[in-house]
C-alpha cells in the first residue's frame, strides 16, 4: 500500500492507493495554524488512522509547500511559514519509524498528472499550482526534475514577464522579493487586484462568480489575471517547450482560462507554431496527494 500526503496551507489530504493505483480511502483535517509540532502529529494521526483502518502498513509519501534543502536537511521556500528551517523529513520518520519521503506539491501534482492524468503519455509536462500560492513542476518522460538545488520548476518567484508599468515594482512577496509571479497569480493576488480595480473586497470564488456573470470590475480583472497568465507561461514554453501544461489549485477550475490563455501566450512565445497544449487537472484536488504516494514505486 502507498500513502500519500498533503500537506496544505489549510487542510492536511491522506490517501492510500493499491499497488494498482486505485484509491482504498481518503481523508483529510484542518491544517494547525502556525504550529509547526501540531502539523507533525496531525500527519501522524492520519497515518496511524489510514493503516488502522485498512490493516495494512504503507509506503508514506508527503507533499510540502516547500522543499528540503540539500544543504541542511531542512524545509526552505515554503509559504506555510511555521515549517522553514525545520527537519520535517526528520521528525516524520523518526515518529512514523519508517523513511518518509517528502517532494515539492508542484512536483506532487506534476508527477500524478503525468503518470496518470492530463498529462499521460506525454514527454515533457509542466504542471502549474494556482492557488494560496503559485508553484510549479517538471516531467520528463515520467520522471520529476528537481534540479541540483531542488528548485526546478519555481517559476512563481520569477519576475513577471514582460510588466507594464503599473506592475513595477510590483507587491511584496513573502520570499523578500517583489513583484513575484506568485504575488499576481495566486488567489491573494487576485483579491488584491479586484480590490485595486473596484474598490471593493470580495473572496476569490465571488470574484470568479462575478465575472461568469458579466460584472465589469470582474471582467475587467479577469483580463489582467489572463494577460499575466500567458506571460508567465510564455516564459516558460520559452525555456522549456513543454509538450502539456497543467493546471491545478484552486483558480485552475475558471473554465475561460482554456480558451483565453492560448489565444494570449502567441504574442510572446518566440515560435510561428504553439502546439504546447493548456489542460485542467484531471484529478482534481486528488492530483497532490496522489502524486506523494507515487513517490515510492512499486
Amino acid at each position: 500500500m502507498r500513502i500519500g500526503v498533503d500537506l496544505g496551507g489549510t487542510k492536511i489530504e491522506i490517501v492510500a492507493l493499491d499497488a494498482d493505483g486505485q484509491e482504498l480511502l481518503r481523508r483529510r483535517r484542518p491544517t494547525p495554524p502556525d504550529s509547526y509540532s501540531g502539523i507533525v502529529a496531525a500527519i501522524v494521526d492520519l497515518v496511524a488512522a489510514v493503516e488502522n483502518q485498512t490493516g495494512l502498513t504503507g509506503t508514506v509519501g508527503v507533499a510540502i509547500p516547500g522543499a528540503v534543502s540539500l544543504a541542511t536537511g531542512q524545509i526552505k521556500n515554503a509559504n506555510t511559514t511555521c515549517l522553514i528551517g525545520r527537519p520535517l523529513q526528520e521528525d516524520l520518520s523518526a515518529s512514523l519509524q519508517r523513511e518518509v519521503r517528502l517532494a515539492n506539491d508542484a512536483n506532487c501534482f506534476t508527477l500524478s498528472e503525468a503518470t496518470d492524468g492530463a498529462g499521460q503519455g506525454a514527454a515533457v509536462v509542466f504542471g502549474v499550482i494556482l492557488g494560496t500560492g503559485v508553484g510549479g513542476g517538471i516531467s520528463v518522460n515520467g520522471r520529476i526534475i528537481s534540479g541540483i538545488n531542488a528548485i526546478a520548476g519555481e517559476w512563481g518567484h520569477n519576475p513577471l514577464p514582460w510588466p507594464a508599468a503599473n506592475e513595477i515594482p510590483g507587491p511584496d512577496c513573502y520570499c523578500g522579493q517583489r513583484g513575484c509571479i506568485e504575488t499576481f497569480l495566486s488567489g491573494p493576488g487576485l483579491v488584491h487586484d479586484y480590490r485595486i480595480t473596484t474598490g471593493k473586497t470580495a473572496a476569490t470564488a465571488d470574484i470568479v462568480a462575478y465575472f461568469n456573470s458579466g460584472e465589469e470590475g470582474a471582467l475587467f480583472t479577469m483580463q489582467h489575471y489572463f494577460d499575466r497568465l500567458a506571460r508567465a507561461l510564455a516564459s516558460i514554453i520559452n525555456i522549456l517547450d513543454p509538450d502539456v501544461i497543467v493546471l491545478g489549485g484552486g483558480l485552475s477550475n475558471i473554465a475561460a482560462i482554456y480558451d483565453c490563455v492560448p489565444s494570449l501566450w502567441h504574442e510572446y512565445i518566440f515560435s510561428d507554431q504553439v502546439d504546447t497544449r493548456l489542460l485542467r487537472n484531471q484529478h482534481g484536488d486528488s492530483s497532490g496527494v496522489r502524486g506523494a504516494a507515487w513517490l515510492w514505486p512499486a
